[in-house]
């Protein structure tokens, strides 16, 4: 089975010879290995370079153990770096597990016949970290699990069937070559408890383990819910005051959760959305939505019993956008009106996605069904108060041709917008 990533392909390519370090970052088995290894490394080897001037190590394997110092691993690159007129290819797969990387990459790029590109997993690859560890020299590409279409691709069947599986057991690349359903749930489940948590606990030192499960059920179970640390805090506290006489007197505060949040958007296992005050122009600091980088591993967690086709098809197309680089903010539009007895009534309408990228931008509503008129009204209520003339778009999962109605607003299906990646300037 051939798994295409072309457009991360692409985007390597295109950053040959920059003279930056290219860094690949992502959600752990997402696929970052295959793309540096199968993907560009074969695609050096069919229409660029010979084997000779790849140099490759995958840092997670055994054998590879004693380049964790950093200084064997300075030895080894330079060591099969020739002055010859040839570029040489660095590729080093989860960089993160090198005691003191960053300057054995940064004194790489002092050398005029090297290319570096590198993949990482976990909070020390983030791009902020990277534009102050190399000094403005990372270039990152984020990888995301498969969409849609890429899973559909591999998979070769009915795209209903596919879109089926996918909504259960997201597009981690290895549940393509699961058999079974028994096999995928497992293979989620022991994944999300044996990489992702012990990952997180390790790193951080968490030292309440029952606290960042309770966080993870309570995110796991609200993605697409507007939340906050305070609003956690209060949840989590009040279910250790009905459950566990043990946690009266030894209750969490705001601070730790919000760290614990941190810790779980650093692993990429969740991402946050930021609200946009659309008339205002701004940000709103609080509260924020939450949605799974993989839709599969937030089922995991729930045991698969939690699902909800409204919030799962909203997460999807949140993780399309992304995937497509688009910049994406949860909206609301502020609006006021003299009620009856003349009093001034302010209401916030909801925009599930403001979806900016250079001077494009979109404002997008994810709506399952429009079983009437009444249902239709109410999801085009936010967009008609919104002043401004860029495309206004609803989301359904029916399978409809795109119309535009009187109003200017575009309805389309959802398999027209996840197959047609310029389905949004249609």
């Amino acid at each position: 089975m051939e798994i295409k990533r072309n457009n991360y392909l692409q985007r390597l390519i295109d950053k040959q010879g920059n003279h930056m370090i290219k860094v690949i970052t992502g959600l752990r088995r997402s696929g970052k290995s295959y793309l540096l290894y199968n993907l560009f490394r074969k695609y050096l080897l069919d229409n660029v370079t010979d084997e000779k001037h790849i140099v490759y190590l995958a840092l997670d394997a055994e054998e590879n153990k004693k380049y964790w110092d950093s200084s064997i691993l300075n030895q080894y690159l330079l060591s099969r770096i020739e002055s010859d007129n040839d570029n040489y290819y660095i590729l080093l797969d989860e960089i993160q597990n090198v005691n003191n990387f960053v300057p054995v990459l940064n004194g790489l790029l002092y050398k005029d016949n090297v290319d570096v590109y590198v993949t990482g997993s976990n909070s020390k690859m983030l791009s902020s970290d990277i534009s102050t560890e190399f000094r403005g020299r990372g270039d990152v590409i984020h990888l995301y699990p498969l969409t849609f279409k890429e899973y559909l691709d591999a998979y070769n069947k009915d795209k209903d069937e596919a879109w089926n599986d996918y909504v259960l057991y997201g597009g981690l690349p290895y549940i393509l070559f699961c058999k079974t359903d028994e096999d995928k749930a497992d293979y989620l489940k022991n994944l999300y408890k044996e990489t992702y948590l012990d990952d997180i606990k390790e790193r951080r030192k968490i030292k309440d383990e029952q606290l960042l499960n309770d966080i993870l059920d309570v995110l796991s179970s609200s993605i697409g819910s507007l939340t906050n640390p305070a609003r956690l805090t209060n949840i989590i506290n009040d279910r250790y005051l009905k459950e566990s006489k043990n946690r009266q007197d030894n209750l969490v505060n705001k601070n730790t959760v919000d760290s614990y949040i941190n810790y779980i958007e650093d692993s990429f296992l969740v991402t946050k959305a930021q609200r946009y005050d659309i008339k205002g122009n701004r940000y709103i600091n609080s509260p924020y939505k939450y949605y799974y980088e993989d839709i599969g591993l937030r089922n995991a967690r729930l045991n698969f019993r939690q699902i909800d086709d409204g919030h799962i098809m909203e997460n999807i197309i949140y993780n399309e956008l992304l995937a497509r680089r688009y910049n994406v903010d949860v909206g609301i539009v502020e609006t006021f009106a003299k009620n009856s007895d003349s009093k001034t009534k302010r209401t916030n309408y909801e925009v599930d996605f403001v979806v900016n990228k250079g001077a494009k931008k979109y404002y997008i509503q994810s709506a399952y069904r429009l079983t009437d008129d009444e249902k239709t009204e109410q999801e085009k209520q936010s967009l008609n108060h919104i002043e401004d003339s860029f495309k206004k778009i609803i989301i359904v999962k029916d399978n409809i041709k795109t119309r535009i109605d009187n109003d200017g607003i575009v309805t389309m299906g959802l398999y027209h917008f996840l197959l047609n990646e310029n389905s949004l300037d249609e």
